[in-house]
């Protein structure tokens, strides 16, 4: 979560928790949290063993906890895909759901089902910390 999303938005790092336990149910993933994260070609290279920023610890290990605990991001939904925001691409099968934490999460559809084909604008401030 933490590498995935802009290190400080909370938000962001839920929605991209939510995206790793969405594949975690799903039979398309691995089932298991490590699976997910480590599958290669899907998440930020090496981070498994990168080291995070120890002041950004407390809101990271609150937000980890959290997920794994049952918080999701209100707006992510099932989506079990992502890419950076601002990124674009030529697929017609990308319905997005939201844009945070530098983040463009989306579901992948069958074309005649996207209704939301481009990025809605971001959104900040839906989760709140609950650490000190």
């Amino acid at each position: 979560m933490y590498f995935e999303s802009n290190r400080s938005s909370r938000d962001g790092m839920i929605a991209v928790g939510t995206v790793v336990m969405n594949r975690v149910e799903s039979p398309q993933f691995p089932d298991t949290v490590c699976g997910v994260v480590g599958q290669r070609g899907q998440f930020a290279p090496g981070v498994m063993k990168r080291r995070m920023n120890p002041k950004s610890m407390p809101l990271v290990r609150e937000t980890a906890i959290s997920v794994l605990q049952g918080e999701r991001h209100p707006l992510v939904g099932k989506a079990t895909f992502f890419h950076t925001a601002g990124h674009r691409f030529p697929y017609d099968n990308m319905h997005y759901v939201l844009v945070t934490g530098g983040n463009a999460f989306y579901e992948k559809r069958p074309n005649y089902l996207v209704t939301q084909p481009l990025p809605p604008e971001p959104v900040e401030g839906l989760t709140g910390w609950h650490g000190g």
